[in-house]
């Protein structure tokens, strides 16, 4: 890094109170005792080491142990060790040179440990660094750069070292003949459950059950089955399907799940399984995410669920990034796999080898989930437990690499105290964020074959408020490849699903408003609800669910738009509005009533164009956005249509000429269709003629608007959308 952007850097560093993690650069070349003057270190570069052994007093370890060295050749010939010049450093972990760096540097019978990982501590220049010998590729520095994380951001308050584990064992008498556990299988499994406990309070494998399949192996095998119903209540149970059935094929049939789950809860009653942890799973996570409404409803009938779990939020992979949420009252916790499959049986034969399992453990993919989640639901199957108990030894493996190595503190709860403690640290998480099943061919395996994203819409119209959204519609709707959502009567016709509380009824909720088997390519599906413009969640889930969806707004001066919404709610009874006059509305202040200021916030938030247009813009490209002039869409909207024709590359191309006439009674242009004796005209509440604005109020919204207008002048310059500037918009800025 060149010196000016090395001070710059630094200046923001001790600003705010940032600090750095630096890791060495690649170098074909190799550095002996390099010289960096700036930081006051020396370096050694591509040196192989052996013996990598941490600092036990450093302040920045945390999760990572000191207790142990890491005996042997460590991974890759690509290791840099520092020579600190300056008492600003101090050691993290060392390790020893496998060669010699220079003659002078090493004994040759006892290489010294050298530093591979330092801290600066900020004495030298008040901007504190951590410098790693290597990548992340070497296991221990994945823990340990948590702890550089945690350290660089606040040194007095490190992050809980609790981790909580969940293990589920699916299928339970589900399997084909030679894959199920005997009876001694189940006696181990009782061993090591009881074993864990002493160093994971609380632990219990969690069973799902399938009833229908019990004492469907071989006599060995359903000997296996009596064992774990002999000690069931050492175990924790929960409900599969009675026939390990897949829900979304049930379509929508609430009343065929609900008998499968009866089934299964008759058996339970019959045969002495607990069934009060209110933990439920659908096998292979059907139903649960894409969501499949009968489901949830017959979990909820027949087994009073409150807690499930799926690996398909939001999405199989990355695993990392499942998350949990909450749907009809029932919380869903993100489920981990480990490396396990019902067909993972054998350790001989796992898939990619023995060595690929141990490297998973052994600081890989298992250990990092455990490392990251500070609540753990692991999915594993019956098979898994049978023959090698590759399941058994896969956690026993993990738990003491973990205690080797790491502080962690392993604990275990039941399953609706770990979904409590989930939304507890993650809050955020209970919100959900529908996705389009389409985009996911995993999640269109699961999704009922009756549901389709032909239903979603191809463009939506998102306002804002009081611009002209209900004429476009009009206009839209007398173009006969355009079809659009039913009303919803709830929401002023408008279905506003992305923008409020019918958000949480559901992916199906929303597509019920949508007319069936008519979205082909040639026919269009459109949703009008003038809240989506000026709402913060809307645009993201909207993107989540239709990314490819085009997107329509249109407006007009923000004074004049702020008046009518104003004169718009004050006739429709809004009782604040209908208190104060538009004067003390507009220059309401944090000392006025929260009703007034609230009413505030709605009038004229939404004339912040330019704001609200970025957001759309965080999402989606410009390329799906079509910004129309509100004014010219009232005086020309024949131009205007034939533009949206364009943008959409709807097919048939229609000209507008034989849809829409003025009608000089109204004073606006009305739709037109060969069998009508008259225009069909939008109803009296529009092109409503209110009393001319007063000129003090004027000029305070003015003023009010001006550098947002500013902004949306450069915006709209920068989109070069196909329509020239508004003239309210070039006027203002003039």
């Amino acid at each position: 890094m060149d010196r000016w952007n090395r001070e710059l850097l630094d200046r923001y560093c001790r600003e705010y109170h940032v600090g750095i993690i630096g890791f060495p650069p690649i170098l074909e070349h190799t550095l002996i005792a390099a010289s960096v003057e700036s930081l006051h270190l020396r370096l050694h570069t591509n040196i192989q080491l052996r013996d990598f052994e941490l600092n036990a007093s450093s302040p920045v370890l945390h999760v990572t142990k000191a207790e142990e060295i890491w005996s042997g050749i460590l991974t890759g010939e690509d290791w840099t060790v520092y020579i600190p010049q300056h008492t600003a450093y101090e050691v993290v972990a060392w390790a020893r040179p496998l060669g010699f760096v220079n003659e002078t540097s090493f004994n040759e019978n006892e290489p010294p440990k050298l530093p591979v990982v330092i801290l600066d501590n900020g004495k030298l220049d008040r901007v504190r660094r951590i410098f790693f010998g290597q990548s992340l590729k070497f296991v221990l520095h994945r823990p340990l750069f948590l702890d550089a994380i945690s350290f660089l951001l606040n040194p007095d308050v490190r992050p809980s070292l609790r981790r909580y584990v969940q293990i589920d064992i699916d299928d339970i008498f589900v399997g084909r003949r030679g894959t199920r556990m005997v009876a001694d299988d189940a006696l181990a499994l009782i061993e090591t459950m009881e074993r864990w406990r002493k160093t994971i309070p609380r632990f219990r494998f969690n069973l799902g059950f399938s009833g229908k399949y019990f004492h469907a192996g071989a006599d060995e095998e359903n000997g296996g089955d009596d064992m774990l119903l002999a000690n069931a209540n050492k175990f924790s149970w929960f409900c599969h399907m009675w026939g390990h059935s897949q829900a979304h094929l049930y379509n929508s049939s609430v009343e065929a799940l609900v008998r499968e789950m009866q089934f299964n809860r008759a058996f339970a009653r019959d045969h002495g399984i607990p069934m009060n942890s209110s933990y439920v799973v659908s096998p292979h996570h059907s139903g649960v995410y894409p969501v499949h409404e009968p489901l949830y409803e017959a979990w909820a009938s027949v087994w009073n669920a409150k807690v499930t779990s799926t690996e398909e939020y939001p999405h199989f992979k990355p695993m990392h990034l499942h998350r949990g949420f909450v749907h009809h009252e029932i919380m869903v916790l993100p489920r981990q796999t480990c490396g396990l499959y019902t067909h993972t049986i054998f350790l001989a034969s796992y898939p990619g080898g023995i060595d690929r399992l141990e490297r998973s453990i052994n600081g890989g993919d298992l250990f990092m989930t455990l490392l990251r989640n500070p609540i753990n639901v692991y999915m594993t199957h019956l098979s898994n437990y049978a023959h090698d108990r590759l399941a058994l030894y896969t956690f026993e493996s993990l738990f003491n690499f973990s205690r080797k190595w790491t502080n962690l503190e392993l604990r275990s709860a039941p399953p609706l105290e770990m979904a409590q403690l989930y939304f507890r640290v993650f809050p955020q998480d209970a919100e959900p964020l529908w996705n389009n099943p389409c985009e996911d061919k995993r999640h269109m395996q699961i999704w009922s074959a009756t549901k389709s994203c032909e239903r979603l819409p191809k463009f939506l119209v998102i306002g804002p408020q009081k611009t002209g959204t209900t004429a476009l519609y009009s206009f839209l709707l007398s173009h006969p490849a355009i079809r659009s959502t039913y009303r919803n009567p709830e929401t002023f016709e408008e279905v506003q699903f992305f923008s409020g509380t019918n958000y949480y009824k559901g992916l199906d909720w929303y597509m019920n408003f949508f007319p069936g088997g008519v979205n082909s390519t040639t026919d269009f599906l459109f949703e009008k609800s003038a809240t989506y413009f000026d709402n913060e969640l809307v645009p993201l889930r909207a993107f989540s669910l239709v990314p490819h969806t085009s997107i329509i707004s249109i407006l007009i001066d923000p004074v004049r738009r702020a008046y009518s919404w104003y004169q718009h709610v004050k006739a429709h009874g809004d009782k604040v509005a209908a208190q104060y006059s538009f004067l003390e509305i507009v220059t309401a202040n944090r000392d006025s009533p929260k009703p007034l200021q609230h009413l505030r916030s709605r009038c004229l938030r939404p004339g912040e164009y330019a704001s609200h247009l970025e957001r759309w813009l965080d999402h989606y490209p410009s390329t799906q956005l079509l910004i129309l002039d509100g004014d010219l869409l009232k005086s020309d909207p024949v131009s205007v249509m034939h533009l949206v024709q364009r943008f959409l590359k709807i097919k048939p191309f229609v000209d507008y000429k034989d849809l829409i006439r003025f009608d000089k009674k109204k004073g606006f242009y009305c739709q037109v269709e060969a069998t009508m004796k008259a225009p069909r005209c939008l109803g009296r509440s529009k092109g409503r003629r209110y009393p001319v604005m007063e000129a003090d109020v004027e000029a305070v919204l003015q003023r009010y608007y001006q550098p947002h207008n500013v902004a949306l002048h450069k915006l709209l310059t920068r989109l070069n959308q196909p329509l020239p500037l508004p003239k309210w918009l070039r006027a203002d800025l003039q």
